[in-house]
């Protein structure tokens, strides 16, 4: 059986990017901004608050945005 990718650790760069690291020991960075803008959802876009979206937390493997 395969074990589940899982995000070890994730650090804020700039803008809406984020290096982030998985637990297979691959590191990238993700660009957020796309996603972000081209979303209708209100409980998405809150985090073009950039405030908002460098408020994030890994917990359990996953990403939770400022909450």
């Amino acid at each position: 059986m395969k074990n589940t990718l899982q995000i070890v650790s994730a650090t804020y760069i700039n803008d809406y990017k984020l290096n982030i690291t998985f637990n297979d020991g691959f590191v990238g960075i993700v660009d957020f901004s796309f996603y972000l803008n081209k979303s209708l959802n209100p409980s998405i876009r809150i985090f073009l608050d950039l405030k908002k979206f460098k408020s994030f937390q890994v917990k359990t493997a996953n990403y939770c945005g400022g909450l």
